[in-house]
């Protein structure tokens, strides 16, 4: 006979690639999806907010710069609050933080108070980038490439989905509206979907890490000095990739498109992303995080080149298309090279850390590119300074690829 089922055996441990880390994932893409419209929203409105301010294209880009500090600082502090307490403990904060941020927008009576709000729009979106990027690492083992380029697809499909809808509403009811009407549906939908993967993550979510399999890549290097090397090589990436996410809208403006055809180039492009994000996953399964990187990186210098040559309608659209498909993969690389060299329970931090750098790297050249702009009346110069820029990414990325195979010769 058998012995009768014991009602207290405690509930088997988490499965990396089980059903239940896809379901994870689903869960985890749906809330970045919705909470990371404010890096997007700055983009689409940027034109009107200038002239309601009076203000110059240099001034006005400060709000992005604000946003994107504030993203990168709080990647690194909400990392180490995901390393310590969990990633659900880290996206309440996010919920919070983005809810009260988008009623100062629509509330502020001033330039600096606009920058002041999306300074705070930044802090609420990096939970939903770096740390839970570092988190769906976890949850994997032999997808985890895909799954860390998935979760950090949700950012490119707010790209997708929310500049049509905020240009609509802009010019619908007004910028100001537009704002306080995302504070309240972030809110609500956020706040539902995380009780949701609260109730799968359950009393595992700090013991992710702990159970996550060792590092698999040896480049001989200390930790310290891979997150300084890959944070450089971020900056230098996110500088030339600043430049037609930031302005793309202001530029066909310029062109006299309206702004209305650079959202829909800057939808475009973020839909493209998608693509090249989960492309990009899956080739990192099979050729590694430092080529898909390098790969990307080379695909965003052709992308770029071609927008200094030309500026038709159907041209823009087209490159536009083409950059979104290019470079969609590289973020994502930096971290799932931090997962497979550096020691599982500093993840979140040191993806935080590296993409705080490409937070620098996407606010200065997001505001240079203005300058840039305010000082030539075009922004040609703007598209070479990113081409420079990404030419010393590509030679560090070589570096680390070159070393590799120094390593595995001598092997």
């Amino acid at each position: 006979m058998h012995a009768p089922a014991n009602k207290n055996k405690e509930t088997p441990a988490f499965a990396p690639d089980s059903r239940q880390a896809w379901l994870r994932l689903v869960l985890a893409l749906l809330i970045s999806s919705i909470g990371s419209v404010g890096m997007w929203s700055v983009v689409v409105v940027l034109p009107v907010v200038q002239a309601d301010f009076a203000a110059t294209r240099g001034a006005v880009s400060l709000a992005f710069t604000a946003m994107m500090f504030g993203f990168g600082g709080g990647g690194i502090i909400i990392g180490r609050i995901t390393d310590r307490f969990g990633i659900v403990r880290a996206m309440t904060i996010s919920i919070a933080l983005l809810g009260i941020a988008n009623l100062f927008a629509g509330s502020s009576a001033s330039l600096w108070q606009f920058d002041a709000a999306y300074f705070l729009v930044g802090l609420g979106t990096s939970a939903l980038f770096a740390p839970l990027m570092a988190e769906a690492s976890h949850w994997f083992e032999r997808y985890r490439g895909l799954a860390v380029t998935i979760v950090a697809s949700g950012n490119y499909v707010a790209g997708t989905l929310w500049p049509p809808l905020v240009n609509w509403g802009s010019a619908t009811i007004g910028w100001r509206a537009t704002h306080v009407a995302i504070g309240i549906f972030c809110a609500a939908t956020m706040a539902l979907l995380l009780l949701v993967l609260r109730a799968q993550i359950g009393k595992d979510a700090v013991r992710d890490h702990v159970n996550a399999p060792p590092p698999r890549l040896d480049l001989n290097l200390s930790t310290n000095a891979l997150t300084v090397l890959l944070s450089i090589a971020s900056i230098c990436c996110c500088v030339a990739m600043s430049m037609p996410q930031v302005h793309i809208v202001a530029y066909c403006g310029d062109l006299g498109y309206g702004v209305a055809r650079g959202a829909e180039m800057l939808s475009l492009m973020m839909a493209c992303g998608i693509i090249s994000r989960i492309g990009s996953g899956f080739l990192a399964d099979r050729i590694g995080g430092i080529r898909t990187l390098l790969i990307g990186s080379v695909a965003q210098g052709f992308a770029l080149l071609f927008y200094l040559f030309f500026d038709s309608l159907s041209s823009l659209y087209l490159i536009s298309a083409m950059f979104g498909l290019f470079q969609g993969g590289i973020v994502p690389s930096y971290a799932i090279i931090v997962r497979d060299a550096m020691p599982a329970r500093e993840a979140a931090t040191r993806v935080g850390i590296i993409i705080s750098a490409s937070v620098f790297g996407m606010s200065f050249g997001g505001w240079v590119s203005g300058v840039i702009f305010d000082a030539t009346g075009s922004y040609a110069a703007a598209f070479a300074n990113g081409l420079a820029w990404n030419g010393l990414n590509i030679a560090i990325v070589l570096g680390l690829l070159l070393r590799t195979r120094m390593r595995l010769a001598a092997a």
